[in-house]
């Protein structure tokens, strides 16, 4: 691995490189699962990082809207009090996993060969842990970034952010001044395209978020009856044309910049201009193979039918059914997705927004996305670094409200084979030691350059 190349000469201790993988480890088998609905307690996971950061010498503060739904929140004073504060964010919650469908217990945190197992390896305590051992190797050997450091360990970040970062943008914006930029979870990562490439994609833009309901209403009555009037009709009708409906190619500057940058990768010529522009995004996206997966879920609106609820008895037909759909929009793209949901779901069928949040992108021209493409190259300078949207969302939406700018940062070089993207909520989701290694080193180079 290459030497850390900051002007300050600081190396990664070895005490940091263990801590990370025991503090993933310890954090994992805290179990903060969010089942939605207010089901989740991050309290413990929350007083353990506190208590990490405290040992340090830092000052963390523990916040909560709904008791025991908890957040940490400390500030980290650089070096050059005229700087622009940095925002550094992870979330403590984690989804459900079901132990009778995963190999080691989900939060057993048990590191085996080399790797840690365990709900939230990967989404996203491994990250939290590298922040923590980041901060307290600094602590120890006396370093300071150049710009003010807040750390922030959000609840709830698995569902509405409500109690988490929401909460936190909303009643204590206070902790919060001076930061302008943000980094967050899901980017930075090791893609292999199969062909021998290692692309490392940095999140600047992610697609809003648009959970919708939709209501049919009609007549009820027997089952055995003529009823032209019947609600689950009705829904069924809507539900399949939003379910097949294809989205228009939309290409916003964030994707515009990662698609050109692939194709100039492998060495092809784009069309992503002017008549045929469409055409050209789908052309581009059949060349590029495996690395447009990177990119294919964000060159468009998205809405997926997910649930669907209707009737109590075979033989009564009800007077309304309900769907639910995860609908995600392009920054630009809602008052299309508004227009399209109103001409889909048709007269017969109202929708509304369960969870709306809005889209974000940021600048991959600025001098923070320079460095954190900096930092990556110092350790991986094999890889290729190119900028992302994300499909989904993260706290950085709520983190927006007050004005900062949010990155997706969350450093691992990962094996080829290692399905990144799988370990999102699925079964035995895990983590490299050698993954966590490298996050550390490629976080402390970017935070303290930053």
């Amino acid at each position: 691995m290459a030497e850390n190349g900051s002007t300050t000469g600081h190396r990664v201790g070895d005490r940091a490189l263990e801590e990370v993988v025991r503090f993933t480890s310890d954090l994992i088998r805290i179990d903060t699962t969010n089942r939605g609905g207010g089901d989740c307690r991050e309290r413990p996971a929350a007083e353990y990082a506190a208590e990490r950061l405290a040992e340090a010498g830092l000052e963390p503060v523990l916040l909560e809207r709904t008791p025991g739904r908890t957040n940490v929140v400390a500030r980290l004073a650089g070096t050059d009090p005229d700087a622009e504060a940095l925002l550094v964010h992870g979330h403590l919650d984690v989804v459900p996993a079901r132990a009778d469908e995963w190999s080691v217990h989900p939060f057993s945190g048990e590191v085996r060969d080399g790797v840690v197992w365990g709900r939230g390896a990967v989404d996203m305590k491994n990250t939290d842990a590298m922040i923590l051992a980041v901060v307290r190797d600094w602590m120890r050997a006396g370093v300071r970034p150049r710009r003010d450091v807040v750390i922030a360990f959000t609840a709830d970040e698995e569902a509405s952010a409500a109690d988490g970062s929401g909460f936190l943008a909303e009643r204590h914006a206070g902790l919060f001044e001076g930061c302008t930029e943000a980094i967050g979870e899901s980017g930075a990562y090791t893609f292999h395209d199969g062909a021998g490439r290692r692309i490392y994609p940095v999140g600047a833009g992610e697609r809003g978020t648009g959970w919708l309901r939709l209501t049919a209403r009609g007549r009820a009555g027997h089952g055995s009856k003529v009823n032209h009037d019947n609600a689950v009709t009705r829904l069924a009708a809507a539900v399949t044309r939003i379910g097949e409906h294809r989205w228009p190619p939309r290409l916003t500057p964030t994707v515009r910049a990662a698609l050109t940058e692939l194709a100039a990768l492998y060495g092809i010529e784009a069309d992503l201009d002017g008549r045929h522009a469409a055409e050209g995004v789908d052309a581009l996206l059949d060349k590029l193979g495996p690395a447009a997966a990177l990119v294919e879920a964000t060159v468009r609106n998205s809405a997926n039918p997910t649930m669907l609820d209707a009737g109590y008895k075979v033989n009564v037909i009800p007077g309304e059914a309900v769907a639910h759909v995860d609908g995600r929009f392009l920054p630009g793209g809602e008052e299309e997705f508004r227009e399209t949901l109103d001409r889909l779901t048709g007269p017969d069928v109202d929708w509304e927004f369960d969870h709306r949040e809005v889209a974000l992108q940021a600048p991959v021209d600025s001098p923070t996305f320079a460095r954190m493409r900096a930092a990556l190259k110092t350790f991986a300078p094999e890889g290729d670094v190119v900028p992302y949207c994300m499909s989904g969302g993260t706290d950085a939406k709520q983190f927006a409200r007050l004005g900062i700018t949010g990155y997706g940062f969350a450093p691992l070089r990962l094996p080829e084979g290692f399905d990144y993207q799988a370990m999102f909520h699925g079964v035995d989701e895990r983590v490299p030691v050698e993954a966590l290694h490298f996050g550390v080193h490629v976080l402390d180079h970017f935070l303290r350059t930053a």
